[in-house]
């Protein structure tokens, strides 16, 4: 193995190219663009090894942000620790896509008098919700 006397630092900074952008990973990518590394037989993504080295460890069950949505990142400047609903509704993801929408599909806006919020998640219009009711209920 030619890097087996490399540091684990050593080992990581060589799969780095520093750009004006971002700290692009040269090394192993995952499917879905997450860069990977291999710490003591592990592997691991490399931006939360790179923040662990350089910032701090992540608290149990955070997650880290990419903020340049780059996922083969791993400036530590370009991640935020965040809970794992925040970084899904941070995405580009359906839950995130309907999260941002301010009106329903009939042109309706969501605000506090006409959203209604099902135990289970989501959310629905009011208006619409009711007149979809409205259809299914029985006429007298």
């Amino acid at each position: 193995m030619p890097n087996q006397h490399l540091s684990l630092e050593e080992r990581f900074w060589i799969k780095v190219s520093k750009t004006k952008k971002c700290w692009q990973w040269t090394g192993a990518i995952s499917r879905v663009g997450y860069a990977r590394f291999n710490l003591n037989g592990h592997n691991r993504l490399a931006h939360r090894v790179s923040y662990e080295m350089l910032v701090r460890k992540i608290p149990k069950g955070k997650f880290l942000d990419h903020l340049c949505r780059n996922r083969s990142c791993v400036n530590p400047a370009h991640l935020e620790v965040v809970t794992f609903k925040e970084n899904v509704l941070r995405g580009i993801g359906p839950a995130a896509i309907n999260k941002r929408k301010t009106h329903c599909m009939r042109g309706h806006k969501f605000d506090a008098k006409n959203t209604y919020a099902p135990p289970a998640g989501g959310r629905t219009c009011k208006i619409c919700r009711r007149v979809s009711d409205a259809k299914r209920r029985p006429r007298r």
